[in-house]
């Protein structure tokens, strides 16, 4: 185990069955995938986060889970970058789910 290793999880990036999700803007959207960066920290949501995109069709929209404020804060501003647009991060019980749309 190296130094920042932690529980494996059966697979960080998870494929979604077409589920929607309803935006405080009352648009709904599908998910294309889900990330789930709970106990992570930097850089490691924003790589998943790069590589989730990279292999994404336009439009598509990823769900990041994070439980870490600097990578709640980091991830967003990215969107343009990596050819994203963040649409919004909603705060739930001990963690944030921030929604990015690919371009």
């Amino acid at each position: 185990m190296g130094l920042f290793s932690r529980n494996p999880k059966n697979d960080d990036t998870q494929q979604v069955n077409l589920q929607e999700v309803k935006l405080s803007d009352g648009i709904s959207y599908s998910l294309a995938q889900q990330l789930d960066c709970l106990g992570d920290s930097c850089p490691r949501p924003q790589m998943m986060t790069k590589k989730a995109l990279n292999n994404m069709q336009t439009n598509d929209v990823v769900e990041i889970t994070v439980d870490n404020p600097s990578s709640m804060e980091a991830v967003p501003p990215m969107g343009p970058q990596l050819g994203a647009t963040h649409l919004e991060t909603v705060t739930e019980n001990n963690c944030w789910k921030i929604y990015m749309r690919k371009d």
